[in-house]
């Protein structure tokens, strides 16, 4: 006989847990074997100690560094330190003009190139200009999602239906724009040659066969790593993107180095926000040609890229020669956006190094002592958790709790090692507390789950009924619940900086692995136990008996009662405690006598709609002794109505 529907969807989803433990396991045994990865996290600066570099700026022009420029020199060291992987660093400003750098462990030769390597602003014209499918995809998933959200309940029926088919559409036409992309790869002899020596930076004959499948090819995605940057040339194009937008650029040699930029201002002109480029004497001149020569080209070659660090970070084009030295950046800017284009450009005007002054091994901010007592309250509230389970659930909690908690703390574990891996993620202290807290937060989601099964036995539903439909009504209230929790911690680690983005992080992280736990075990185990005797018929310390249940007294109808019994099973799982027979019975059979109730419906009714519908079958067979009766009943008529219309 095969299993019902529930069982085998509940083994399908333990099937898929179990898959998912063995890849993560199989991966980091993988990584431990090839000394790429270890078992136990990765410790942060604050845990671990590490190494501290005091940086001071070198300025080849002798000006002085202003504190806006140091502050951009803050945030672009962070960004370089974030991309080789390094987390939990430490960066800030010391006194007058030095940074302070901490980093946990001994940091590679390429990380410290990095750090003093100054940042190099360049005036690059626009070759061509294109886009990456990938990027284009994601965001039109990201866009349909928010458009369907801001129509939802604006528009009517047949409208927000049109709006979502049109949006599948354009979907499917990115979807399938990155797939040929992928498929279709350029290769150099698809392209001419060029028709001579370039001119100018601006030349198309630039574009060589090689570099122009290079350009098809590329995609936004990718990392321009500190070597590359190393070699390419001034007198090179270049291929890069904007990462902010998913443009990708071929570029031309230089046309104005960074380091001619005398000041860069933003203000508002005309209730828009611009940005204001100043450039010196020198400057002034090779911008004034610049300028003059895209002036009167047209596309994509009408641009010019600034970019800084490898990237581009804006492309205008040109609207007019500009003679004076002084260039307007104008664009749908919001004041920040306006802001942060001047700091960046006043940050590149100047070709600034950083040289290591000191350079010493830190012992851990906050050492061992720490860590143990952070660990030894996780332990202790994991215990106190487990405890109160046992109290409220009995069996019930040791059947499902406690091996959720273990299989919930083995997901956390090895996602964390996986990440220090692959990404160089650190705990730090307050990445253990975030641990901690989800205790509480994964517990609440078995609370809101149980609950809502007791509601349902309560009511005269069979436990595997109570299953599924508790299940229904507590599902909406979870994911409710966790995406609360995800769009917090999302907030929290993008405005804040340091050791509360490790906070932010584990919140996150483990709220999207108790979302996982819940759908592929607990649930699943939920469906499994369901048609345990044990459970079902509702044993003593089960945590689903009546006595734990709080039900005293059960209204069987006709003036009958029957105290401390509830429905537990349907003809399917096991015996039942109180109306319900022994399978097997006659009485148990007459379920099967209502050939237009299902088994599962069955299993979902309470008593009185049990009752209901064998007095309305018995009512429409004339031979059934007792008809008459059972006609005269209006309730009856009443219900067989219902179930008509329905």
């Amino acid at each position: 006989m095969a299993a019902p529907k529930p069982v085998r969807r509940a083994l399908t989803a333990l099937t898929a847990l179990l898959i998912l433990l063995v890849t993560m396991g199989g991966l980091l045994l993988y990584g431990v074997q090839e000394d790429r990865a270890q078992w136990a996290p990765l410790l942060a600066l604050d845990l671990e100690g590490g190494t501290q570099m005091v940086l001071s700026p070198q300025v080849e022009t002798g000006e002085e560094v202003d504190d806006e420029q140091l502050d951009q020199a803050v945030e672009i060291i962070r960004q370089r330190v974030d991309g080789t992987g390094v987390a939990e660093a430490e960066i800030a400003v010391q006194g007058a003009e030095n940074i302070v750098v901490s980093l946990p462990g001994t940091p590679d030769e390429e990380t410290r190139e990095l750090i003093q390597a100054s940042a190099d602003m360049e005036f690059r014209p626009v070759l061509q200009q294109g886009s990456d499918p990938f990027y284009a995809l994601e965001q039109q998933d990201q866009m349909r999602e928010e458009t369907l959200d801001a129509a939802e309940g604006e528009m009517s029926d047949e409208e927000f239906e049109a709006l979502q088919e049109d949006l599948d559409q354009q979907a499917a036409q990115a979807e399938e724009e990155a797939a040929e992309a992928e498929e279709d790869q350029a290769q150099p002899e698809d392209f001419d040659e060029p028709a001579g020596e370039p001119e100018n930076p601006s030349d198309p004959n630039w574009i060589t066969p090689e570099l122009a499948a290079e350009f098809e090819n590329y995609r936004c995605s990718d990392e321009i790593s500190l070597d590359e940057r190393g070699e390419w040339s001034d007198d090179e194009p270049i291929i890069t993107c904007n990462p902010e937008t998913g443009d990708t650029f071929l570029l031309g040699p230089v046309d104005v180095p960074g380091e001619y930029i005398a000041d860069a201002s933003f203000g508002l002109e005309e209730n828009s926000w611009i940005t204001t480029v100043s450039f010196d004497s020198e400057g002034t001149e090779l911008f004034a040609d610049s300028s003059s020569r895209l002036y009167g080209l047209e596309g994509a070659r009408n641009h010019f890229g600034i970019v800084l660090d490898g990237q581009v970070i804006i492309a205008p084009s040109m609207n007019a020669p500009i003679y004076d030295g002084n260039a307007q950046i104008s664009g749908d800017f919001t004041e920040d956006e306006a802001r942060s284009l001047a700091e960046q450009l006043r940050y590149g005007s100047l070709p600034m190094s950083f040289q290591i002054e000191s350079e010493q091994q830190i012992s851990a901010t906050l050492g061992a002592d720490q860590l143990r007592m952070g660990l030894l309250a996780g332990l202790i509230g994991l215990l106190l958790t487990a405890g109160y389970a046992v109290y409220q659930y009995r069996a019930l909690a040791l059947a499902v709790t406690i091996p959720s908690l273990v299989v919930v703390g083995a997901l956390t574990w090895w996602a964390i090692a996986l990440l220090g891996w692959s990404d160089g993620y650190r705990l730090s202290l307050a990445g253990i507390a975030g641990l901690i807290l989800s205790i509480g937060l994964t517990a609440d989601s078995f609370v809101v789950y149980f609950e809502r099964v007791k509601d349902e036995l309560r009511e005269g539903r069979s436990l595997a009924g109570a299953v599924e439909s508790g299940w229904q009504r507590a599902r909406r209230t979870i994911l409710a619940s966790k995406a609360v929790n995800i769009i917090a911690a999302v907030v929290l680690y993008l405005v804040a900086v340091g050791n509360v983005r490790g906070f932010a992080f584990t919140l996150g992280l483990t709220a999207l692995i108790d979302v996982i736990l819940v759908f592929l075990f607990t649930h699943p185990l939920m469906q499994l136990l369901a048609r345990r005797r044990f459970f079902a018929s509702g044993k003593r310390f089960s945590g689903l008996s009546a006595k734990e249940l709080g039900v005293d007294v059960l209204y069987k109808g006709a003036g009958r009662f029957s105290r401390g019994k509830v429905v537990y099973s349907d003809p399917g799982a096991v015996g039942a405690a109180a109306d319900e027979p022994e399978p097997g019975s006659a009485a148990a059979d007459r379920q099967e006598e209502i050939p237009e109730i299902s088994r599962e419906e069955w299993a979902s009714m309470t008593i009185a709609e049990r009752r209901r519908a064998r007095r309305a079958a018995a009512r429409r067979r004339p031979d059934t002794p007792g008809d008459e009766e059972q006609m005269a009943d209006p309730s009856l008529m009443q219900y067989s109505q219902e179930r008509g219309d329905r």
